[in-house]
Formats: structure tokens, sequence, C-alpha cells
């Protein structure tokens, strides 16, 4: 009997050495898929870092400013502008690296799936980094103006009793606040992402979704208040955004419940026959 025993187990822990040479695998090509990236992004961190900054001058335009200023950032510590080269190297290097990473993911998740399964999740695969895009599209081309826009506006020229106030904002401090408007954004429009594979899953449906709309409208304006800087146009941009994904995954829930029942009708009108 114990010696049944030894076997199996003896059995059994080879696949698992097999798993985790496949998995460590897996994790070197990701390693080092970012690490090519990163290196290749900070060599080009000063012009990413000038590309960041073209919302800031957007916003300098939309306050009338363009012409009698020109758009200044300074940093205040001998390292601190290096460090700013590394985060955006980082946050490029990530993104440069994503494709790789998934496909590494995929790769290893990929044989333990049936093959049906194995074509419902590859389309959340291709749909995560593309919602992501947009997402950050939308903070780029709009958000990070107006937010810009919106403390600029707080600026006071001076004289007659007044001081005079001038943003000049740190390299640091700047690149946190797009790269935190940049990620809150990207999270928040993996939505739909979540929330279809939950559904998939059998944990929620589309009814319990719609059920839940006013919790999910407090919870959205909640999180944009955490997720944004202190400002209301921000978090209002923000909330808004969330809200409308949230009832586009609420009708994605219902075509993907709608599909599994047609297919189920099919499956019961070939048994029958």
């Amino acid at each position: 009997m114990t010696t049944t025993r030894d076997d199996e187990i003896e059995a059994s822990s080879a696949p698992l050495i097999d798993h985790l040479i496949e998995l460590r695998r897996r994790l070197i090509w990701s390693i080092a898929g970012f690490m090519v990236a990163f290196v290749v992004c900070f060599f080009f961190a000063k012009p990413l870092f000038n590309f960041l900054v073209i919302p800031y001058q957007v916003a300098t335009e939309w306050a009338g400013m363009a012409e009698t200023r020109q758009v200044e950032l300074i940093y205040t510590a001998p390292q601190e502008f290096f460090f700013t080269q590394v985060k955006i190297a980082a946050f490029g290097g990530f993104f440069l690296a994503f494709p790789l990473i998934a496909s590494q993911i995929y790769a290893f998740v990929a044989p333990g799936l049936y093959r049906n399964e194995r074509g419902a999740f590859l389309p959340f695969l291709v749909a995560t980094p593309i919602l992501f895009l947009i997402g950050a599209a939308l903070v780029y081309f709009f958000f990070t103006p107006m937010v810009m826009w919106f403390f600029l506006s707080m600026e006071q020229s001076g004289g007659d009793g007044q001081a005079a106030i001038q943003l000049l904002p740190r390299v640091s401090e700047y690149l946190s606040l797009i790269m935190t408007l940049i990620f809150a954004f990207g999270l928040v429009f993996q939505l739909p992402v979540v929330a279809t594979l939950l559904v998939r899953a059998g944990l929620t449906s589309a009814d319990g979704l719609a059920s839940k709309r006013k919790y999910a409208i407090v919870i959205a304006f909640v999180a944009a208040a955490i997720l944004t800087p202190p400002d209301p146009l921000s978090q209002i941009g923000l909330a808004l955004p969330t809200i409308l994904l949230y009832e586009i995954s609420i009708l994605a829930a219902r075509m993907i419940e709608k599909k599994r029942a047609e297919e189920r009708a099919a499956r019961e009108a070939e048994s029958e026959v």
C-alpha cells in the first residue's frame, strides 16, 4: 500500500517539474523582452518626456499663454531627472514588451485549456491592450490638457497688492500626474473585459450587473476620487467614462448570454434529432 502511494507521488511530481521548467522559460523570455524594451526606451527617454509634455503645451494654448510664455519644467534635486527618465523607460518598456509578455502567458496557460476555452480567451487578450490604448489616448489628447488648463487658471500675474504666482511643475511630479491618469483610465477601460470574463465564468449575469448599477455609480466616483488628482474636472472625467463602460459591459453580457442560449438550443435540437 505504501509503495503504491509513493509511486503515485513520484508519477505526479514529474509533470509538476515540467510545468515549473516551462514557467521559468516563459519568465526568462518575458524579463528579457522587458529589459530590451527598457534599454530602448531609456535611450529615447528625453524625446518621450517631450512627447508627454505636449498636453501641457496644449493647455497653455487653451489658457491663452502660448505666445507670452514658454513651457518650463524644473527639477530640484540632482538625481531627479535621471530617475524620471528611469520611470519613463520602465513604463514604456512594459508597454512595448506587453505583447511578448501576454503571448508568453497565453502559451503557458493554453495547453491546459480546451479548444473552445482558448478561442474564448484569445479575444480578451487582444482587447486588453486595445482598450488600454483607448484610455491612454483619451488622457493624452483631452484630459491632461484639461487638468493642466485647470491648474494654470489658478495663476495670478501679481501687482496691485497681489503676489505673482506662476506654475513651474517639477519633471517628476508632472510625470507622476500623467502616468497616474494613464494608469487610471487604462485600468478603468478594462471593465468590459473583466465583466464579460465574469459572465463567461458564470460568476455574474447581465441582470446581476444591471441590478447593481446604483452601487457601480457610487464606486465609480469613489475610484475617480482616489485615482485622479484632487480636482473636480479629472474626477468627473474619469467617473463618467467608467459609468458608460459599465453600461457597455451590461450590453456585452446580454450578448454573451443570448449567444449561449442559442448554442444551448441548437445542441438540444440536435440531441432530439
